[in-house]
């Protein structure tokens, strides 16, 4: 997994902005990092927490947006968008698809899902590392908003090994557990034995 961009991309940044949701009314605003938009989500009393909850939410448009059973992904942002609304934080939407192979990479490894390979086998049978993400500007945007330190929402010990060399302090973190289903244990399962995720 690539942690830093040997040159990273000059971040636009957008005004900070009003969004009501079904689960309470956020701020906010949006970074440009090349070709990649990412959002950052705020409880309305983010700025005034010492050590807000955060989660790091990357992109997954067939969980997100469609509810794909295959993944956790949305029950993920879904849990943590309802923490934040009730306890104060931050979800940094990290527009990095399928781990970053993008969009047809990632239909592609459903394809040889199918057809019995795991996540990080389908990964790696198309040319790719088993994690292509890249969380220089999640960095950024962290650092943009004053954060010092925080409880992380995560289950990826490989965030959490990033976001301690950042410099801002992880207090505690809070499992993002969520139900499972016959449709995505095994894809749990890779992500328990072969990423080390802590579920």
């Amino acid at each position: 997994m690539n942690m830093k961009k040997e040159n990273i991309n000059k971040i636009i940044e957008s005004k900070i902005a009003n969004l009501p949701t079904r689960y309470g009314t956020f701020d906010v605003k949006a970074y440009k990092d090349g070709f990649q938009e990412h959002l950052a989500i705020m409880s309305k009393n983010f700025k005034d927490i010492e050590e807000p909850l955060v989660r790091v939410h990357s992109e997954c448009l067939t969980g997100d947006a469609i509810g794909s059973l295959k993944c956790d992904c949305s029950n993920q942002l879904d849990l943590a968008l309802k923490l934040i609304s009730k306890e104060g934080g931050l979800v940094v939407y990290h527009r990095q698809e399928g781990r970053n192979i993008g969009l047809v990479n990632k239909i592609n490894a459903y394809n040889l899902q199918d057809q019995g390979y795991d996540t990080v086998e389908a990964n790696l049978k198309l040319g790719f590392q088993e994690d292509e993400r890249d969380y220089s500007a999640v960095e950024y945007i962290l650092k943009d908003l004053g954060l010092k330190k925080m409880r992380l929402i995560t289950n990826n010990p490989r965030k959490i090994n990033f976001f301690e060399k950042t410099g801002i302090e992880i207090v505690e973190r809070i499992p993002a557990i969520t139900q499972t289903n016959k449709f995505n244990e095994n894809y749990l399962k890779t992500k328990k034995d072969q990423l080390g995720h802590l579920l």
